[in-house]
């Protein structure tokens, strides 16, 4: 079985499948193969998906954040498909603001959208999966999560948490379910390119080993191998994705 085809058979559903990273996933599992359902809170976004991939299994509404949401969604999600046998737990938001200015409720979105998200569409998706023939679960990390970065305390807390919950789960899940995370570095989506000038897009770049952003396909392909059985063995590891960039420590600020 070649990679174009290793993803065959397999069900998959994919959070904050309607933009970005998520989209590029959807879109890598899609050519390999699998069934694909995206679970997203932008319903515009995910009817453009539907739109450009009419071979998706289907799309559905949920904020993260709310449990009874997930469930019901999760639920929708295991009727399309027939079941669940990979998660990639990818919805995510991020904020720009010095730690001094973070409000209650920024703090409380963030987190909530990052790591208690993260959770609840793990814990039930992972109920079915021990209950039924295992499975695969990913989630989307960040290399913000393994260092110090200014500008996005909350977010940097979510992402740690979501690292060490990747560990844990890993541990509790096995041998039924594996459970590994991606942690990007600086990904080259068109929200991110909007946020730069031609300027400080150059300033990045100078700093990253590999002189690039990663193109969202890049980190859409180490989903797509974790998901395959060539990651048979593969559990409980995160994964840097990011040029190289947190290799040197200071010697690459």
């Amino acid at each position: 079985m070649g990679s174009e085809d290793r993803l065959t058979g397999k069900r998959a559903l994919i959070t904050g499948g309607a933009s970005g990273i998520g989209a590029a996933t959807v879109e890598r599992f899609l050519a390999e193969g699998a069934g694909v359902c995206i679970l997203d809170v932008d319903e515009e976004g995910c009817a453009s998906m539907q739109r450009d991939h009419p071979e998706l299994a289907g799309s559905v509404i949920a904020d993260v954040v709310d449990r009874e949401q997930v469930e019901t969604a999760v639920r929708k999600a295991t009727e399309l498909m027939g079941g669940v046998d990979v998660l990639v737990n990818n919805a995510g938001i991020s904020i720009r603001h010095d730690f001094l200015d973070i409000t209650a409720e920024d703090w409380e979105r963030v987190i909530g959208v990052n790591l208690s998200g993260a959770f609840h569409v793990a814990q039930t998706v992972a109920r079915a999966m021990v209950a039924a023939d295992g499975g695969v679960i990913l989630n989307t990390a960040s290399t913000n999560g393994i260092t110090g970065y200014p500008f996005y305390a909350d977010y940097n807390a979510g992402k740690a948490g979501l690292i060490s919950l990747t560990r844990s789960m890993a541990l509790e899940l096995a041998p039924r379910v594996r459970v590994n995370a991606v942690a990007p570095g600086y990904v080259m989506t068109p929200m991110q390119r909007r946020e730069y000038t031609d300027e400080m897009l150059e300033a990045v770049n100078a700093k990253i080993p590999l002189r690039r952003h990663a193109r969202p396909a890049e980190i859409a392909a180490l989903f797509a191998f974790l998901a395959s059985e060539d990651a048979a063995f593969i559990t409980g590891q995160v994964y840097p994705t990011d040029g190289g960039e947190i290799a040197g420590g200071l010697a690459s600020r």
